[in-house]
């Protein structure tokens, strides 16, 4: 049993919006009050959520660059008790009034990298101002995570990066942020596959999660233009349209989805012959690991944190960035091999469970205990 029972999570990514970090946050919150004790939430106030009562949301604005999401004001909540360790999961406004709050209570604090920022300056300024932002991001980044006692990474890639490129002078362990393999399994994906009409006599690969541009999505697109397979979409985002262009224009046989709830995800990954995933940015790639824990195998880009999240030859196979005859090959290999990795993916469901994941936190929490 660990020492720490109360952890309190500051993050400015937070229900109702859906992303990589909102699932961490909120599924270890779950499993934490299961086995160990509490963990109340902090985290910028939305429309469409209401909050339980370990929830504490603080006033928000827009956030700059990003108008989905609200940026958190700095604030502690009043009725906020102390707790035994503090977790950030995001290096901004409520991060910030995290670590604040840890040094002013006398506890430890504890932060998660989840992403990488420097990755997407190129989105936000001209060309020529690419690199100044980079560097920008580089240094903002050091100096939030040289502030914490002990940073986790998800993958060993995250770990490299947080250390070497940001230069990051922090203890760093990696923990994968893990999944619920309770609800991702095997399933039967007949209902499914009547639903969307999706075939039954051709390979169907699939891909799901936001539609930005640094997903790389068109890439998926061109790999499968020569090849008779379908190629099924799922979710949405701002490059939505675009790629629905591209594949109009193109040969191949790709069918958009849309935004799917999150109780059809198992079928969905169960449906697929290869979880095809050509993101070089992630940090750890939720989703591969959910197609794996449904005993799906993944074809993936050998950049970011999937070098790590896809295993070679056992849960899938990866291609050089850009090299489409190589993603083509990948995807053959995977369907050629596809009991024999399918068999593989099922066998590493319980390392990829967020039970495991938290058991290395608490032994990290005790370690920090004053």
């Amino acid at each position: 049993m660990s020492r720490v029972e109360t952890v309190t999570a500051f993050t400015d990514l937070y229900l109702p919006t859906v992303n990589g970090v909102t699932y961490t946050v909120s599924l270890w919150r779950e499993r934490w009050s299961c086995r160990w004790g509490t963990m109340p939430v902090v985290y910028p106030r939305m429309d469409g959520h209401q909050p339980a009562a370990d929830e504490y949301p603080v006033r928000s604005v827009p956030a700059p660059l990003y108008s989905r999401y609200r940026l958190g004001l700095p604030t502690i909540p009043d009725d906020l008790e102390t707790p035994d360790l503090v977790h950030v999961h995001t290096p901004f406004t409520v991060g910030y009034a995290g670590i604040r709050f840890a040094r002013k209570r006398e506890i430890p604090v504890v932060a998660s990298y989840h992403t990488l920022l420097d990755d997407r300056a190129d989105q936000h300024v001209p060309e020529s101002l690419v690199e100044g932002l980079e560097y920008t991001c580089r240094a903002y980044e050091r100096s939030f995570f040289e502030r914490v006692d002990h940073v986790t990474a998800p993958t060993s890639f995250a770990r490299r990066h947080l250390l070497e490129r940001i230069g990051a002078d922090v203890d760093v362990t990696v923990v994968s942020n893990g999944i619920d393999v309770d609800f991702f399994r095997p399933v039967d994906p007949t209902t499914f596959r009547r639903l969307y009409d999706l075939p039954s006599e051709r390979p169907v690969l699939g891909y799901t999660g936001r539609h930005g541009p640094e997903k790389n999505i068109s890439e998926a697109i061109d790999a499968v233009a020569d090849l008779d397979v379908t190629l099924v979409i799922g979710g949405d985002g701002p490059v939505r349209d675009e790629l629905e262009d591209h594949a109009r224009e193109s040969s191949a046989d790709v069918r958009f989805l849309g935004f799917l709830e999150r109780e059809d995800l198992p079928a969905f990954y169960s449906v697929l012959d290869a979880f095809v995933f050509p993101s070089p940015v992630e940090t750890q790639g939720l989703v591969a690991l959910e197609a794996t824990a449904c005993g799906t195998p993944v074809v993936a880009v050998d950049e970011g944190a999937l070098t790590d999240s896809v295993i070679e030859g056992e849960t899938g196979y990866r291609y050089e960035a850009g090299d489409i005859g190589g993603f083509q090959y990948a995807i053959w290999r995977t369907l050629e091999e596809n009991d024999r990795l399918s068999d593989l993916c099922q066998r590493r469901r319980e390392m990829l469970s967020v039970d495991h994941s938290l058991e290395q936190l608490a032994r990290i929490y005790d370690r920090l205990e004053p």
